[in-house]
């Protein structure tokens, strides 16, 4: 029986210069979808798949999201005299028991495998999950729970992962599958970026990871690979021989809120997702669309 996976690592410590001038003093990780900030639901979906210790590396500049998982004693104080208790609630779903998060530095940007190098001592010999905020998944049975349980039962090293067009393999890094039953795949191998024509197939890892301790191990020895940086499934491929590997097509709909328009869609979907806002998201739309039919 595969050991539970109790630590959750969020590499928190790029520069998101694609979102410039919002980011030159906001970190990414805190731009919000509708009402929330991305970073708070990673947490909150590491939070429903069983995670008990919240690992953050950050960098330079990303003080606002320590702030955030902090306690703010004057705005409770003043929301309990008003009566608020709605906005207390959401105030306290920020929150996380004494000793659960930890943050640690990453001294310079030398891609997600250095990151997660970074949280080693941290995570230990146990298995651990890696959560992407940028990526955010909206599903009904959250993304991370649903690779726990899979991982549960076939231990080893899982990912989520999504079939993508050929021509955007070089995004991603990409699985080498050795069986597929449509859900899950068992891989032989794995590349990182790979240029369309040298793919071994489309099916690609988005930023859910949940791992075995050996890739720390990798990690603490792998030199720089695809763009200069250390690559996490360099590590990854490194363990093959010894580690099992599947790629889990997770159920939801992700988005990439590294990028704009990923970004700009995932706050569509959430706002028609939720039934305080469907109806008016709906209008909003419908408006819009109205008048970009009418502009030609």
């Amino acid at each position: 029986m595969a050991l539970p996976v109790r630590k959750a690592v969020f590499p928190v410590g790029g520069l998101g210069t694609r979102f410039l001038p919002a980011t030159k003093a906001v970190p990414k990780e805190m731009l919000p979808v509708v009402d929330k900030p991305l970073i708070q639901y990673a947490v909150e979906e590491a939070r429903a798949a069983g995670i008990e210790e919240f690992i953050f590396v950050t960098g330079h500049g990303k003080t606002a999201l320590e702030d955030h998982f902090d306690r703010h004693w004057e705005l409770e104080t003043t929301l309990n005299q008003r009566g608020k208790r709605h906005e207390l609630g959401l105030l306290e779903a920020t929150q996380q028991p004494a000793g659960a998060v930890v943050y640690t530095r990453q001294p310079e940007p030398l891609g997600l495998g250095h990151a997660v190098r970074c949280a080693a001592k941290l995570v230990g010999a146990e298995p651990f999950a890696v959560l992407l905020a940028d990526d955010l998944v909206l599903a009904e049975t959250p993304c991370l729970k649903q690779m726990v349980e899979v991982h549960a039962e076939t231990g080893g090293n899982v990912v989520a992962v999504m079939d993508v067009p050929r021509e955007h393999t070089a995004r991603y890094g990409v699985l080498d599958v050795v069986s597929d039953d449509g859900r899950l795949a068992k891989a032989q191998g794995l590349v990182e970026k790979p240029k369309p024509e040298d793919a071994p197939s489309t099916l690609s890892i988005i930023g859910r990871y949940v791992l075995q301790p050996e890739v720390m191990t990798e990690l603490a020895q792998v030199r720089e690979g695809a763009g200069g940086e250390i690559q996490l499934t360099d590590a990854l491929a490194a363990t093959l021989d010894r580690v099992d590997f599947y790629g889990l097509r997770f159920e939801g709909v992700r988005f990439d809120c590294g990028d704009k328009a990923g970004y700009l869609e995932a706050n569509i979907a959430f706002a028609l997702a939720r039934d305080d806002l469907r109806d008016k998201a709906k209008e909003i739309l419908a408006r819009y669309g109205a008048a970009a039919d009418a502009a030609g």
